[in-house]
């Protein structure tokens, strides 16, 4: 007599189902064994973890033996009883065994300027940098990004691109209608469509990104890795007056704190900025000269080929 099976569909579940408990048996087991091995090493003893943490014995002796089940509030006041991170209990590397933790908490507590270097020497040591040949603008409205991005462009005999310009082309309306329409929110995910747009259909170019790309970290983070970055940067009364340059009299008509607004901004991102793979201070200088100085910076840093 054959016994019934379920469908195709059901069986795949009960094997996933099993598949799942298993990942979920061995995570516990490797939770209970971390929690007992920093329990000793710290000499506490189960009764004395348990008051620290307030969490009972009876539980701490069951997850200790794998048996209990994993909670995460629970996990967060036993790392606080033995003062340990979190993830040293469900990470698969020992944190005794490996550097790679103790890394991390380095890059962490380290300055901006620290953690960037580290970024771009482990990008650099990449067989195949993906970031190769495509250089992005980034700053302040004021900066030069336009102007610069569209003369080192044509120097290198690379397309040039507005990130601005296809996100309009995307939403088919100009950028104060895509506003009002859709928000900030609306702007910022058709923002990032437009960085995926353009890095799929370029692998070689120069980009210029609006000031505030840095709000939504997650499309920042693509920025960076995908291309590399130099913050244009100028002085907040050089920004005032490019921008005034320009036609666009708002940053001062009837606003007498514009200039303390600008410079609130310009803190507020600085930090994010100074992610860029480089800087270039353009204060005081014109675009020409520049134009020499980015020329020089993204040859001599390899972030493009010279032709």
């Amino acid at each position: 007599m054959v016994s019934p099976t379920g469908s195709p569909e059901e069986e795949q579940q009960q094997r996933d189902a099993a598949q799942q408990e298993l990942r979920s048996h061995s995570l516990g087991e490797r939770v209970g064994a971390r929690v007992r091995r920093m329990r000793r090493k710290a000499g506490m003893s189960r009764r004395i973890l348990s008051e620290k943490s307030g969490i009972s014995s009876r539980y701490l002796a069951q997850l200790e033996t794998g048996e209990g089940n994993i909670s995460v509030g629970f996990l967060q006041r036993l790392a606080e009883a033995l003062d340990c991170k979190v993830e040293w209990f469900i990470v698969e590397e020992d944190p005794w065994e490996t550097d790679s933790l103790n890394v991390l908490d380095l890059y962490r507590n380290a300055s901006a300027d620290v953690q960037n270097a580290v970024r771009n020497v482990l990008q650099s040591g990449q067989p195949s940098d993906r970031r190769a040949g495509r250089v992005c603008l980034i700053g302040l409205r004021g900066a030069g990004k336009s102007t610069l991005g569209a003369m080192l462009g044509d120097q290198l005999g690379l397309p040039f691109v507005e990130l601005t310009n296809v996100i309009e082309g995307l939403a088919g309306m100009p950028l104060s209608e895509i506003m009002a329409f859709y928000g900030q929110e609306g702007y910022r995910r058709l923002e990032a469509q437009a960085l995926d747009r353009v890095s799929a259909d370029h692998q070689h170019l120069v980009l210029a990104v609006a000031g505030g790309i840095v709000a939504e970290p997650a499309t920042f983070d693509a920025l960076l890795s995908q291309f590399y970055t130099v913050w244009l940067r100028a002085s907040p009364v050089e920004h005032m007056v490019r921008v005034r340059a320009q036609g666009d009299l708002r940053p001062m008509d009837g606003n007498s704190e514009a200039m303390d607004q600008l410079k609130s901004v310009l803190a507020d991102r600085e930090t994010q900025y100074s992610r860029a793979s480089a800087q270039l201070d353009t204060s005081g200088q014109t675009p020409e000269d520049s134009l020499g100085d980015l020329h020089r910076l993204v040859i001599d840093q390899s972030y493009v080929r010279p032709g």
